[in-house]
């Protein structure tokens, strides 16, 4: 003697069969809405983890408890920031000035501007590290990521006329020609012919 068992088609197993169906529920008791829900999310989430909210997800068979809805994270790009783990990296320009004589310069990070003293003579392609101005390490409060910012020497794309006398008055003045010099009694003799 053989015998089978499984769940019967008409009920599946609660042992209730409802002919006339309500046209809202169609028979299960519950009615689909939509609803907006505020969601909490916490600093230092990732890319690709969840956010669980009790008793807001399906409703349980047989009037069993609400499940639970998971909010999927996908974090948008910033046009400053680049985020790795925990750290931040960005770029910032400065002027040729402040790079020879150095000073105070304000650095934007996600908590607002920081006032950094830059040091004299500071090149293009210089590395800062602002520590603990990175992201929150996530559920540890008081950790933080470390902010990496480089630095970018820009070079005035237009000058006027005297903005690069100047210029060349600095660049002699760099290189030990002083005006007047012999470069210039070459040009004066050329163009006296």
């Amino acid at each position: 003697m053989i015998q089978n068992q499984k769940v019967c088609p008409d009920c599946k197993g609660s042992g209730k069969v409802i002919r006339d169906k309500c046209k809202d529920c169609y028979g299960t008791g519950y009615i689909t809405t939509r609803k907006t829900i505020k969601v909490v999310i916490p600093a230092g989430i990732d890319e690709g983890q969840s956010i669980r909210m009790r008793d807001l997800g399906e409703p349980g068979t047989n009037g069993g408890e609400r499940g639970s809805l998971l909010v999927d994270v996908v974090i948008a790009r910033d046009p400053v920031f680049q985020r790795d783990g925990y750290d931040l990296y960005s770029t910032m320009p400065i002027s040729y000035a402040q790079a020879a004589l150095g000073g105070d310069i304000r650095i934007h990070t996600i908590d607002g501007d920081v006032l950094y003293d830059l040091k004299p003579g500071t090149q293009t392609d210089t590395k800062v590290r602002l520590r603990g101005k990175g992201v929150p390490v996530l559920h540890r409060d008081n950790q933080r990521g470390d902010h990496y910012v480089t630095l970018v020497v820009q070079v005035p794309e237009k000058l006027t006329s005297q903005q690069k006398e100047l210029l060349r008055a600095f660049d002699d003045a760099l290189n030990g020609k002083t005006p007047g010099g012999d470069s210039e009694k070459k040009k004066n003799k050329f163009f006296g012919k």
